[in-house]
């Protein structure tokens, strides 16, 4: 318990804690070297510090805090969950350092010049459920919440019940069964909503509902003009968009004009809104807006608060917006959990009576048991397409998603280790000394006619075909030891040369945007041999519409190695094989939606390297991001 609050004679603040424990600068600084703070955090902490002028622990742990989350992807700190609590528990230590009790602590912030109130403009926002916010992310989560509940709420555009009809027994026909088709119900609710989810895993349909959908809007519209764009938040994704688009498109049973009326170009969220060089601004905002009706945005769970909010932003207000995503996959990269406080992942939701007396009339489908227990504005808006047409009972990638999702590790591993399945696999985790000569001929076989390509569109095709997946970045069984193995084990099959950071066939992931260049976080690159460079090495990377462009390695913005990548970096990605490779050991970014990514990367087979301890671990825990956007969407 917090008894007393004292500053050094060197105005160092602390905090006395019952045991002659103290809370203090050096104390934060001890956490770093546990990798809890970083620099910045520091600075920012001391910072508002300053400007606060009292030199009140209090504000510079709470600053400390929120900088530390924001890093880790929270929009904001929830001081009830960590108050009267240690920041930082090890084995041996009897009493733990407590942060300060809630009440204490709000009191102190309330009474801060640098934090403020929702509305107010102050470095740092204190809403009423005692979560705090650095200004910035809480602006976007108030401008994305309002917005999104602005266009579930509206009705959409008028609607020709007949002609829509007409369309839908046409893209959707019935099978015989009373079975609901979930993707007939998303193309209802994106015809009738300004705003519509569609969330499912891989193999059920998205881009192809996404596709009718299209062709149903075009269809209302008869002979006006529709102006559509496609967008992913990564050239790889953007591109597998179009091509997804493009295939559907050719077997829908619609009138040919329809069909070249669907737009097949796909960009990046980043080019749609249109990146300024140098600036982390876009051309297209809230008052110069995009001049679309329609926006459908694939992978969506891989977009963060921010391009969200400003995505939304830039939309007209009759313009219709289609999120397409898997809201049981990983969270983005960066900050926030979008899709899934969207979608609320983990509760159980329905339908409105107003939705469902429409779908009843329209499809004939009697929804029934998934009456919204209270009606929210939202709740009509999100569709989960339930029917995998890609993993089918027969599928071992299949039944260990659904298990992994349901939170049943036994039966998961039942799946994996047994011998019903052929495209998925286990293996027990090799030890840190045999793990070179245990991948050696999955990293051979995987990555071996890849090497040898000289086409450049081969070389993009044939790195499809196989990847490493790590849970983590750092350790014996992370990405930077996979990486530096693979490579030295190609090195001594003659597949690359040594001595040398840059290769033919080297294949690299960029980790930080560059808006300069029109590189983003996640963009995927090799190196060859450019015939019009007098064959020195360019780095080529395939554009959104298809294209490629080269840079000289030198000019690439921060980037690493990309034979092994980590879950979260996958994203957006698919291979026919996977070699997943878990820690010897728990840790904070093992949880459920990491072990299901990480399976449902695979099209073809999956082989996963742990210890089943380890495994149990990551399905017993989910990701928690925390912000205030789920409550302020679902009204709580």
């Amino acid at each position: 318990m917090i008894v007393d609050l004292k500053s050094t004679p060197h105005k160092t603040p602390r905090l006395i804690v019952e045991g002659g424990l103290v809370m203090d600068k050096e104390y934060l600084r001890s956490l770093s070297q546990k990798g809890m703070f970083s620099t910045l955090d520091f600075h920012f902490a001391g910072f508002m510090a300053e400007l606060d002028g009292t030199d009140a622990f209090e504000v510079y742990l709470a600053a400390a805090l929120v900088s530390h989350y924001r890093g880790m992807g929270h929009i904001c700190l929830d001081l009830p969950s960590i108050a009267g609590r240690p920041l930082f528990t090890e084995g041996d230590e009897e009493k733990p350092v407590l942060c300060p009790e809630l009440d204490a602590w709000r009191i102190r912030l309330e009474k801060s010049p640098v934090v403020g109130r929702p509305g107010q403009y102050s470095p740092l926002i204190l809403d009423d459920s005692s979560r705090l916010y650095l200004h910035r992310y809480f602006e976007y989560q108030e401008r994305l919440a309002r917005l999104i509940i602005e266009r579930a709420g509206d009705d959409g555009h008028p609607i020709n019940v007949s002609i829509l009809k007409e369309g839908l027994e046409r893209l959707f026909p019935k099978d015989g069964t009373k079975d609901i088709n979930w993707q007939e119900v998303a193309a209802v609710a994106a015809l009738y909503k300004r705003f519509c989810v569609v969330t499912g895993g891989p193999g059920t349909g998205k881009t192809t509902t996404a596709a009718k959908i299209i062709a149903l809007i075009l269809e209302q519209a008869e002979k006006s003009k529709v102006r559509i764009a496609l967008a992913g938040p990564t050239g790889k994704a953007a591109s597998r968009l179009k091509e997804a688009i493009k295939s559907a498109k050719e077997e829908l049973q619609s009138a040919e004009r329809i069909k070249k009326a669907i737009p097949v170009e796909a960009s990046t969220i980043h080019r749609l809104l249109g990146s300024i060089r140098g600036s982390a601004y876009f051309r297209y905002n809230e008052k110069n807006q995009l001049p679309f009706d329609v926006v459908i945005v694939d992978e969506a769970s891989m977009v963060d608060m921010a391009l969200m909010s400003k995505l939304v932003q830039a939309l007209s207000q009759r313009a219709r917006l289609i999120l397409l995503g898997d809201k049981d996959q990983l969270e983005s990269v960066e900050a926030g959990a979008v899709l899934g406080d969207i979608c609320d992942s983990g509760s159980e939701h329905g339908f409105s009576e107003v939705f469902q007396s429409i779908l009843k009339d329209i499809c004939g489908y009697d929804i029934g048991c998934v009456v919204a227990k209270e009606e929210k504005r939202i709740s009509d808006c999100i569709v989960e397409l339930r029917k995998n047409y890609r993993f089918g009972k027969d599928s071992g990638i299949g039944e260990a998603s659904r298990m992994v999702n349901a939170g049943d590790a036994e039966a998961c591993l039942g799946i994996i280790t047994g011998e019903t399945y052929n495209d998925i696999k286990w293996k027990t985790l090799p030890t840190i000394s045999n793990l070179p000569v245990a991948i050696r001929e999955t990293v051979i076989t995987g990555f071996g006619e890849y090497m040898k390509a000289k086409d450049l569109w081969d070389a993009f095709r044939l790195l499809e075909r196989f990847r490493v997946l790590c849970a983590l970045r750092k350790g014996p069984f992370g990405v930077t030891a996979i990486n530096r193995m693979t490579e030295e084990i190609l090195k001594k099959t003659g597949l690359i040369e040594p001595e040398k950071t840059w290769y033919a066939g080297r294949p690299v992931l960029i980790t930080r945007n560059d808006y300069s260049l029109g590189l983003f976080n996640g963009d995927m690159g090799i190196a060859l041999k450019d015939r019009d460079s007098n064959n020195d090495l360019r780095v080529f990377f395939l554009t959104a519409d298809g294209e490629l462009r080269k840079l000289h390695p030198a000019r690439l913005p921060e980037h690493e190695t990309s034979y092994a990548m980590t879950v979260h970096k996958s994203q957006g990605s698919e291979f026919d094989d996977v070699l997943f490779i878990l820690p010897d050991r728990g840790s904070a970014v093992l949880t459920r939606e990491l072990i299901y990514t990480g399976i449902t990367r695979a099209k073809k087979s999956v082989e996963i390297w742990g210890n089943k301890d380890v495994f149990s671990f990551a399905i017993s825990r989910r990701t928690e991001r925390t912000s205030g956007l789920r409550d302020a969407l679902w009204e709580r």
